[in-house]
């Protein structure tokens, strides 16, 4: 076996094509990976029977509008005085049929072949007979094909055109949420870095000073150790949050929620951890609904109410306003604060600092990875978020449609 694992394989190049080594020196992939060789292999006989499949869907589309038309200007044929033109707007109408369900171009100018044969056959006289020789017949069923043709061209680019847009939009899908998962990488490695670290010197301290430290210096490590913790404690609850997104079509399951309700549940929590601050809240009167996941909406009014009152460095009572339209309802959350640096607004949920500088931020806990999932869980409700400064603090404020979208 050793001896196996060190032979070294001669690589040699031949001009004729892509062959690397030669004799018993050479190796395959099925060699390195057997198991990999067995996969390759169902997955090829799983593309062959995924094209036999399509091919006899395809077969049968066609074979079956066909028929159906056929027969149905047969009934035409019967009941009519002049069937020509409904006979012929039959046999277009199978071609679209046909066109839109099936594959390519092939079967849709095939059933455009087969239309004229057909209307020349059964329905123009003389009747049961091919006869493309009578004056004027050329010219008419020329048309009639290359009508059918263009028909069965347009229709089917159209529907590779709606494919294509359908990729795309599958592709920007994905392109987005894997800018989410980068962000909240992003904010994570700050946001786990700064409590643990403060964890880890404050316990230390304990630990190793203990017998020198006085009662209140003990009280106030130990404070600080709690702190850190229930921040950590926070921030997996965020993380947590983004668990009920579903990872394919980044949406959550939405139902109709009373507004006030949600707005009493987040701010009793937030005051669970900051029993001193004070907030303001102001809702409509009457009853307002709107489709959402109360946790998820909860947790983003509880991360930027902790956002504000953790940067603001204000004493004045936060403001939690809710108002509505015709097609939103809108949450605003103002501080009397430090406000917002200017140049950080337009990135501020992705999962950067955002009052001070980058060695100040380093200083104390940031709300990067709040922020960030404040976004991602109001852009999972087809809602919009956005920060931005007032003459005496910050606001922030986010929408959510009161209606299911279609």
């Amino acid at each position: 076996m050793d001896k196996k694992r060190n032979q070294t394989y001669e690589t040699s190049y031949t001009t004729g094509g892509n062959h690397l080594g030669s004799g018993r020196d050479s190796i395959t992939d099925s060699q390195l990976d057997p198991n990999g060789a067995e996969k390759a292999g169902k997955e090829s006989l799983g593309m062959r029977t995924a094209l036999g499949t399509d091919r006899k869907n395809n077969c049968l589309i066609f074979l079956t509008v066909i028929l159906l038309a056929t027969g149905a200007s047969f009934i035409f044929q019967q009941i009519a005085s002049d069937p020509s033109l409904n006979i012929a707007m039959i046999y277009v109408l199978g071609l679209f049929m046909v066109a839109r369900y099936t594959d390519g171009y092939v079967f849709g100018l095939l059933f455009a072949v087969c239309s004229v044969v057909c209307v020349n056959f059964f329905f123009t006289y003389p009747y049961r007979d091919l006869n493309f020789s009578m004056e004027g017949y050329q010219v008419t069923f020329a048309g009639m094909l290359i009508i059918a043709m263009i028909t069965s061209a347009m229709t089917t680019n159209m529907k590779e055109q709606a494919a294509a847009l359908a990729e795309q939009e599958k592709l920007l899908m994905e392109a987005q949420k894997e800018k989410m998962r980068a962000n909240l990488l992003r904010a994570v490695s700050h946001d786990i870095r700064t409590p643990l670290t403060s964890i880890i010197g404050n316990s230390s301290s304990l630990l190793e000073m203990g017998e020198q430290l006085t009662p209140e210096e003990k009280h106030r490590l130990a404070a600080n150790i709690q702190d850190d913790a229930n921040w950590l404690l926070n921030m997996v609850e965020n993380l947590l949050s983004v668990t009920r997104i579903d990872s394919e079509t980044a949406q959550v399951k939405k139902s109709y929620e009373a507004v006030d309700e949600v707005v009493e549940s987040s701010v009793a929590r937030f005051h669970k951890r900051f029993s001193e601050a004070e907030v303001k809240v102001k809702v409509p009167e009457q009853v307002v609904m709107a489709m959402m996941d109360a946790m998820l909406i909860e947790q983003v009014i509880i991360n930027i109410l902790q956002n504000a009152q953790l940067h603001a460095h204000s004493k004045k009572p936060l403001e939690l306003m809710v108002e509505e339209d015709d097609q939103s309802v809108i949450f605003h959350i103002r501080d009397h604060g430090d406000g917002i640096d200017e140049e950080k607004l337009d990135t501020i949920f992705d999962g950067e600092g955002y009052r001070a500088s980058s060695q100040e931020s380093d200083s104390h806990k940031g709300m990067g990875i709040g922020l960030s999932i404040c976004k991602t869980i109001v852009l999972a409700h087809g809602g919009t978020i956005e920060a931005v400064n007032h003459e005496d603090g910050a606001e922030f404020w986010f929408s959510l449609p009161k209606e299911m979208e279609e």
